[in-house]
């Protein structure tokens, strides 16, 4: 199984970013697929959730201004990321879940948000 992350870099303020996760090696399209991210000193939260139906989820800090996205026959989720703080600086991880299955996680790709 692989989750690869790309698409991270330095963003000023106000700034957009589009996260894509490429998965492999498991049945896509019946995983929760998550977005989570970890910034220096804190524990990981999670950003955003995609359900295989399709229903998402955002949390209070990024709603609004983060979406995600799902295309099932590219095995890709995405998370789009306008109106950049500076406290969206992390490292974001892709996450694919479900019970019975398996838990995977991708290497993280790193988002800066400086001017």
């Amino acid at each position: 199984v692989q989750l690869v992350e790309s698409g991270g870099g330095l963003v000023q303020p106000g700034g957009s970013l589009r996260l894509s996760c490429a998965a492999s090696g498991i049945i896509f399209s019946v995983y929760t697929m998550d977005w989570y991210r970890q910034a220096p000193g804190k524990e990981r939260e999670l950003v955003a959730a995609i359900t295989r139906g399709g229903s998402t989820y955002a949390a209070d800090s990024v709603k609004g201004r983060f979406t995600i996205s799902r295309d099932n026959a590219n095995n890709t989720v995405y998370l789009q990321m306008n109106s950049l703080k500076p406290e969206d600086t992390a490292v974001y991880y892709c996450n694919a879940i479900r019970e019975g299955l398996g838990n995977y996680w991708g290497q993280g790709t790193q988002v800066t948000v400086s001017s």
